[in-house]
This record gives C-alpha cells, structure tokens and sequence, in this order.
C-alpha cells in the first residue's frame, strides 16, 4: 500500500508521498488553475475548480476536461457517492448541483436546485454568484447538501432530485430564523456513522444537530463556523473550527459528549488566530487535515490520545483550498 496526498490549491495541485512518517512533494500539476476541491478513487483523480472538472488517469500526470453537460464551470465541491462507484456529485456557483454516473464523462443537471435558487433568491455575501453549494453528506441511498447561503437540502433518491429539509426554509436573509429552524448559511454538513438521522451544520450562525433528518434544529454552539470533522469509529467524538466572526479568531475544539462540551484542541497552534479559521477539516488514514481559510494547512494524529498535536503540512505548497488521500495497492 502506497498513499498519495492530493493539495487543491488557488495555483494547482500538489502531490505529495509520505517518506519517513512524513510528507514530501513529488510532483505539481495544473499549473496556474484555481483550484477548489480535488477528489480520487480507483485510480481516478478529480480536480475542480473555477474552470470546472479535470480527469487524470496517471496519479496527476497528464489531465483532460470532463465538463461535458456541467453548464455552470465554477465547482466549488466535489464528491464521489461512498457507495456506488463511477458516481459524482458538483457542487457548483451560482448554487447547483450535478451529477454523473460515468466517471465524469457527462454531467446532468439538477433542475429543482436552481428552481429553489431563483425562487428564494440565494446569495453569496462576498460574490455575484446566486449561493453555492459548497458540501456534500451520504448515508445510504440518502445524501444531503449545504448551501451557502440558501440551507440544506436532502435527497432519497441516490443524489437524483433534491429539496429543502423540513427544518430549512430556504429565506437567505442571514437575520436567521428561530429553532427549530437551522440557520440559512451552511458551509459544511456531517452524517456519523450509523446515524442516519443525525446530521451535523457547521453555519454562520452556529453549530447545529438534527435527529430526524433535517425536520427540526438545535442549536449546540454559538459562533461562526465551517468545518466539523466526526470521529468515524465514535459519533460522539467531534473536532469543530469556530470563530467569533467570519474568519475572526478562530480556534479548534473538541467535545466527547456528542456536542454537548467542549475542550480545547489547539495543540501546536498559536490560536486563536486573529484573521484566519479552519475551513475544511480531511481525513487522511491515520492523520487529520486542517486546512485553513488563509491557506495554511495543520496535520495532527487522528486520534484524541495525544491531545490533538497539530505541525504545519508543506509549508511550500502554496494557498491550500482542500485535500484528498489516495491509497494505491502495489
């Protein structure tokens, strides 16, 4: 087993090989392209960004456009389907969703997105763009996506067709309105493992957690926030990113209680950092990815035992917007 570490960044992808327990850059691709997600599986990298999607079949070697059918260019996420293979979800600005069931070969469009879209008049505070969808959660044949700013949405369907959860009214006036009601700008969204119902916003306007699949809302913290990462062996195991404002002083905490509490989990970070925040917390085997709103990006063990240490990952890389590990069997 070999791992491929894949760096999204505003000036290409990086890709790095672990050497020595730690990380190395090997090689750049996509040199000069803005990049906002990047995504691998079974030998396939995807690479998205404001130009659309780009296929390499060579571990980021050599590339092709795979936009066919994307009619709106700038993605903002991608993600692969966890349980059916040659299956792709774009999140794109203006907000849509796209779907391919062939590697990226065709995309279709999700005509009901951009209905909601024109109907509530989703936005973006800092872009023209008419919101975006900007995060993506599976469980089962059930997929959920958040918008910024407009809510989340829910499928049962395997990602087909999409409409607002019960408890998103889809109002993207960034007032909020009361619980049971979550807040209307969503940056970020979570399904544990096993827990088909619950599901977890990081938004705008706080930290929030549904146990019915998006019909009601609790709020659990307070604060402006993007990134929640949930400890797939225990769904009571949470690492969150929040701030005080957006991208004002933010921080990394940790409850063990399902959200109930929170510690500190800052280990190595000179927190809280007065302009910058976690945007994306990854996954990557045995490590956890920080990767920051200013483009630094942290990696610390993924487990509590040491107290969550985190130290700098390829400094050189450039401005970070997302990452991926891809595992190759030799």
């Amino acid at each position: 087993m070999a791992d491929n570490l894949l760096l999204a960044t505003q000036t290409g992808l990086v890709v790095a090989e672990r050497a020595g327990g730690a990380w190395r850059e090997v090689r750049r691709a996509l040199a000069g392209q803005h990049l906002t997600s990047v995504i691998a599986r079974e030998g396939v990298i995807l690479a998205g960004g404001r130009g659309g999607v780009q296929r390499s079949d060579d571990l980021g070697r050599t590339w092709r456009p795979a936009n066919t059918g994307l009619t709106q260019p700038y993605v903002r996420w991608l993600a692969y389907h966890p349980n059916h293979s040659d299956f792709e979800l774009a999140g794109t600005e203006p907000a849509g969703i796209y779907v391919s069931r062939d590697g990226a070969a065709s995309w279709r469009a999700c005509p009901e997105v951009a209905g909601l879209r024109d109907q509530h008049g989703w936005f973006l505070p800092y872009s023209p763009g008419a919101g975006c969808v900007r995060g993506f959660a599976f469980h089962g044949d059930r997929a959920y996506a958040a918008v910024e700013v407009g809510g989340v949405l829910r499928s049962d369907d395997q990602a087909q067709t999409w409409q607002l959860v019960a408890g998103s009214d889809g109002n993207p006036d960034l007032a909020g309105p009361p619980e049971p009601f979550v807040y209307p700008d969503i940056h970020s969204l979570v399904v544990p493992t096993g827990r088909p119902d619950v599901v977890l916003a990081a938004t705008g306007g706080g930290f929030y957690r549904t146990d019915d699949g998006g019909a009601t809302w609790k709020l659990l913290v307070d604060c402006y926030v993007r990134a929640v990462w949930v400890d797939p062996a225990n769904a009571d195991h949470i690492l969150l990113g929040p701030a005080e404002d957006v991208g004002e002083r933010g921080t990394v905490t940790v409850s063990r209680d399902g959200g109930q509490t929170w510690q500190p989990a800052a280990g190595g970070l000179a927190v809280p950092w007065l302009d910058d925040m976690v945007e994306r917390f990854v996954l990557a085997g045995d490590d956890l990815l920080a990767v920051l709103a200013g483009g630094q990006a942290f990696v610390s063990p993924a487990s509590d035992n040491t107290g969550w240490q985190w130290q700098p990952l390829l400094p050189a890389a450039g401005h970070v917007t997302a990452a991926w590990l891809l595992t190759l069997t030799e």
